[in-house]
């Protein structure tokens, strides 16, 4: 398989690359995960009203923007995976829609007994478990792009 005619600015390993450049493109990085959890997910997550007066709730999450937002971390992940070492996805791309996500649900306060503390945690592992797995792979083909078994 042709690889890409990607420039080799961007595919060399961020280690290689000078400080300001790394520090650069880690905060970009940072920057679109924020942005994606932004545009993908309303900040007030409380479930509401089907209609006026109905008992049933509904929830303000679109099965688009968590789809979306999915994809993007994933991306995300699968670059930095690439790139840099195996630390950096984590605080670079799964931290902020985490913090987020803690904040959205905080500052929402429900008026009756909420479940979001587990519903935080539920996401956060679920998060940090697929940008993690993904960066392995990207990691593992870096190696393999570069010989290393």
């Amino acid at each position: 398989m042709k690889p890409l005619p990607i420039p080799t600015a961007l595919r060399a390993p961020l280690r290689e690359r000078p400080l300001l450049e790394r520090m650069f493109v880690r905060l970009v990085g940072l920057g679109l995960s924020v942005v994606a959890y932004l545009l993908c997910l309303p900040w007030d997550l409380r479930n509401r009203p089907e209609s006026p007066g109905s008992i049933d709730e509904t929830t303000p999450v679109e099965t688009g923007g968590v789809l979306t937002l999915a994809v993007v971390l994933l991306l995300l992940a699968a670059y930095f995976g690439y790139r840099d070492r195996l630390l950096w996805p984590l605080p670079l791309v799964a931290l902020p829609p985490v913090v987020l996500l803690f904040v959205s649900f905080s500052s929402h306060p429900a008026p009756d007994a909420s479940a979001w503390p587990i519903a935080w945690i539920f996401f956060s592992m679920l998060i940090f478990g697929g940008v993690l797995m993904v960066a392995t792979m990207a990691r593992r083909a870096a190696k393999r792009a570069a010989g290393q078994p």
